[in-house]
């Protein structure tokens, strides 16, 4: 038994090295995309001792399935910042709207 357990531990290594290798190999010939097998091994290994690691990976998959969004209601903006100008679309409705372009317009 004492044998047992003494080895289980050299063993998982062995066996951590030889998925993480096979890995490679088949991510080179097909460009497997995803998680790795050995990665999620050592992730939840590693959550076994450090709470901390938990939290870190159920943060990382609460934070999967959020939906992303760009502007979340911020206009569209062209941004160069090689030239330095920003250019903001404004439609002809909010033009006419604004007393201050009403006011430069009726002066020209």
């Amino acid at each position: 038994m004492e044998n047992a357990l003494a080895l289980s531990g050299p063993a998982a290594v062995l066996l951590l090295i030889l998925v993480g290798s096979w890995e490679l190999i088949r991510k080179k010939r097909r460009k497997q995309s995803g998680t790795p097998l050995a990665e999620t091994y050592i992730n939840e290994f590693t959550a076994v001792f450090y709470g901390s690691k938990r939290m870190q990976l159920e943060h990382r998959d609460s934070v999967a399935i959020l939906r992303e969004e760009d502007a979340q209601g911020a206009p569209p903006s062209a941004v160069d910042l090689a030239k330095g100008t920003v250019v903001v679309p404004v439609s002809w409705t909010e033009r006419s709207a604004n007393p201050a372009e009403q006011g430069k317009s009726g002066s020209s």
